[in-house]
């Protein structure tokens, strides 16, 4: 996909803030206080779902003062589908997940498609507990129901970046959570 320098700029430029960073980062403190509780004694793996999830997890890591592991994975739903939630799987977690507290963290809950194809990846694979943890749970008609486990933030249903959340690649980095103006719409 390609998109103009111009246009990069302008996104930013002219989108609204949704959550601030100190929002963002109240958030993941309650994330990781709700993570600990859960898991701190099970010894878990933590699965980035890259490219949005690095973020929330990087940011996830630092909180969380006990024994874990990471891996990650990389999956992503085919447009043009024919099977309901075919995904593609570009790279499946080194680590094996026989027996395993698996703790998913992606940037955001959508659609809830990809997360519990995934989620349901992990079961399969013999993981003994499967968590899903996502940093944003968009609100609208569209999902199939799926409900991450640990949510940190609710928003409205607009293009969101910042904070893993990306606009055509760019602006993952944001310090906060943004909407895209209606014009750049999804």
């Amino acid at each position: 996909m390609s998109v103009s320098p111009e246009e990069i700029t302008r996104v930013r430029q002219q989108a609204r803030e949704i959550c601030s960073r100190e929002e963002v980062e109240a958030a993941l403190d309650d994330m990781a206080r709700e993570i600990t509780r859960r898991a701190g004694d099970h010894d878990p793996l933590l699965l980035a779902v890259m490219n949005g999830g690095l973020i929330p997890l990087g940011l996830l890591l630092p909180r969380l003062d006990f024994p874990l592991r990471v891996d990650y994975l990389h999956a992503t739903r085919y447009r043009e589908r024919t099977f309901g939630t075919d995904l593609q799987w570009k790279k499946t977690p080194e680590s094996s997940l026989e027996g395993e507290t698996v703790i998913i963290v992606d940037d955001i809950l959508d659609e809830g498609y990809t997360l519990k194809a995934i989620a349901d990846y992990c079961r399969e694979q013999g993981a003994a507990e499967v968590i899903s943890v996502v940093l944003v749970h968009k609100l609208h008609e569209r999902s199939n129901g799926f409900q991450a486990d640990i949510v940190g933030l609710t928003t409205p249903d607009q293009y969101l970046f910042g904070y893993g959340m990306d606009y055509k690649g760019y602006w993952r980095n944001a310090p906060g959570i943004f909407a895209v103006e209606e014009e750049h719409g999804h």
